[in-house]
Formats: structure tokens, sequence, C-alpha cells
């Protein structure tokens, strides 16, 4: 399961940026651990559509 948030800065090219929190269920104790990764707007579907497979 992905989420995904836009992450404004102060400066003007912070808006090209979005913030994606990526949540998965570990093996080995089953709780979820959260991965937060920064992605440009263009490649935001690609990085979703990995985190759900």
């Amino acid at each position: 399961m992905a989420k995904k948030s836009v992450a404004t800065l102060q400066k003007g090219s912070g808006k090209e940026i979005t913030k994606i929190i990526i949540s998965e269920k570990s093996e080995k104790t089953g709780a979820y651990v959260y991965k937060e990764v920064f992605v440009h707007n263009d490649n935001v579907k690609e990085v979703v559509a990995a985190a759900q497979k």
C-alpha cells in the first residue's frame, strides 16, 4: 500500500517533488514498516505501481 502526499517546500522548485509513504508488512515480526521516498512528479505513478506489487 502506498500513500501520496505533496511535499511543499519554501522554494518554487519544491512543488515538483512528491513524498510517497510505502507501508510493508515485515515477514519476521508481522509489524508494518513505513518507507518514505521523495520522487519527482513525473515518476509518481511508476513508484506507486511498483509498491502495489
